[in-house]
């Protein structure tokens, strides 16, 4: 049952990627009929046709490379090195930098359109909303630079870099994320600590995860995480928390008389004490018990670390909900991250690189885990494909020679000189700019790939029965 759930799902994701391009070439298409252009090729995906059809000397295919896709109009550009050579030695009459202009735009528009349509859906469905609301800090990594920078566990974060924050993980407004989208080698926070509000900076030495070499790099950090209840979601069978009674639902209060503020302050405090045994605090119910427990090192693990044999439940410290935005707002909030991104790309005081970008494989996955989430899978797909066609909409408008908003500049330019760019200098520009567009594609998807390797596998914890 599980395979056929996953090839359904896989087909769902092939078919909306395919549409999407679909839908962006068939604004060029149309474009380009409604102005009298010469439409030589309709084809999804590059590469050559595997499968291909003449129709009204049209030829309609798909590639075998599984990226984009195009129509091929000889009068706009020379593109040979992506769409292949022409289909015949007829002459083309010249078209008029407007008329050019307006077949680039309308895939872009289309794009556009389509994110609004999806955006209508999302609107009247509505989209899940997934947040950590808390912006109070519950946990400090040992020597990170929120540890030596004087940060304390229950200091409460109201605005990063001057710009107030909604809680710790979320969107843009959100704690995390204005440490990963920081720029420089200072964060100012203002901290409220026993109700007084006190400036912290964090200079250099930012934690970023360790990778590969063939894997992306790791997004900034700063060594802290948000403050929540250490509740017992589940224990591991003969594990010590099982022997020593713990229960589903079990609230954890402090450990050795010390307050908690978060799950990871048990691993921290056990670490600290050299994995003896510890006194537990326990809220069950309206009864609190106090529980003394060793951890032990499973027969069966990942790392030979003495565990409690405790599964926390996270869940509880998110705020999942409906909301329903205006198909405008969707695409507008897409806007400002996709130019939020870009800003991060090229500015040189960022961390986020061009290796940080999701190719085509990456963005399937993303599609495909959306799909697969227990609730509300469908909704978190829509609301993903206007963040999705917004972004291909101001990609393709980028003015690089090739994509749409390139042969917007060149027709600007002919449209202002009064004459078209010469030939031959355009096919050399174009070459070297798909050479370019494909060496950052095969870059791109290497990451992707890479992505799926080098991480610990996940591997089941199993106690020795006693």
């Amino acid at each position: 049952m599980d395979t056929l759930k996953n090839i359904f799902l896989i087909l769902i994701v092939i078919l909306s990627f395919n549409f999407m391009i679909f839908i962006h070439e068939l604004g060029h298409y149309l474009a380009a009929r409604w102005r009298g252009l010469k439409i030589e090729k309709f084809q999804v995906w590059f590469g050559k046709p595997i499968w291909s059809k003449t129709i009204n000397g049209v030829q309609y295919g798909l590639g075998w490379i599984p990226a984009g896709g195009f129509v091929s109009l000889p009068q706009l550009a020379p593109m040979d090195a992506i769409e292949g050579e022409r289909t015949t030695d007829e002459p083309l009459p010249p078209i008029s930098p407007i008329d050019k202009i307006i077949v680039a735009v309308a895939g872009p528009i289309f794009s556009l359109g389509l994110a609004l349509a999806v955006g209508l859906l999302v609107w009247n469905l509505g989209k899940p909303v997934d947040i950590i609301p808390s912006t109070t800090i519950g946990y400090i990594a040992e020597e990170s630079p929120a540890s030596k920078a004087g940060f304390q566990i229950g200091d409460r974060i109201t605005a990063v870099n001057g710009e107030p924050v909604q809680g710790f993980v979320g969107g843009l407004d959100f704690i995390t994320e204005k440490i990963i989208f920081s720029e420089g080698e200072t964060i100012k926070f203002t901290v409220i600590r026993e109700g007084e509000t006190t400036p912290r900076e964090i200079s250099s030495g930012f934690i970023t995860e360790p990778t590969k070499f063939y894997q992306r790099r790791g997004l900034r950090k700063v060594g802290i995480s948000y403050a929540s209840q250490t509740i017992v979601a589940e224990t591991s069978e003969n594990s010590p928390a099982r022997i020593a009674g713990l229960q589903k639902g079990d609230i954890i209060t402090a450990i050795d008389g010390v307050k908690l503020w978060s799950p990871q302050q048990i691993t921290s405090h056990y670490k600290q004490i050299n994995y003896r045994a510890a006194q537990l605090t326990i809220q069950r119910g309206t009864e609190t018990l106090n529980v003394t427990l060793a951890p032990e090192v499973p027969q069966k693990s990942p790392e030979p670390v003495p565990m409690l044999g405790i599964a926390w439940d996270m869940e509880h410290a998110a705020d999942t909900h409906l909301v329903h935005p205006s198909p405008v707002k969707q695409c507008s909030d897409s806007v400002k991250m996709m130019i939020k991104t870009i800003g991060a790309l090229i500015s040189p005081a960022s961390n986020i690189g061009i290796d940080q970008l999701s190719g085509p494989i990456s963005i399937a996955k993303a599609k495909f885990d959306l799909l697969d989430t227990d609730k509300d899978g469908w909704r978190r797909l829509l609301a993903f494909l206007v963040l999705i066609n917004v972004n291909l909409a101001i990609f393709n408008m980028l003015p690089f020679p090739v994509l749409d908003g390139g042969h917007t500049t060149l027709a600007i330019m002919e449209l202002i000189a009064r004459r078209p760019v010469k030939v031959r200098v355009l096919e050399y520009v174009q070459s070297f700019c798909v050479l370019l567009i494909f060496s950052l594609f095969l870059f791109i998807t290497f990451k992707d790939v890479g992505s799926f390797f080098g991480n610990s596998p996940d591997t089941e914890v199993i106690f020795s029965p006693k």
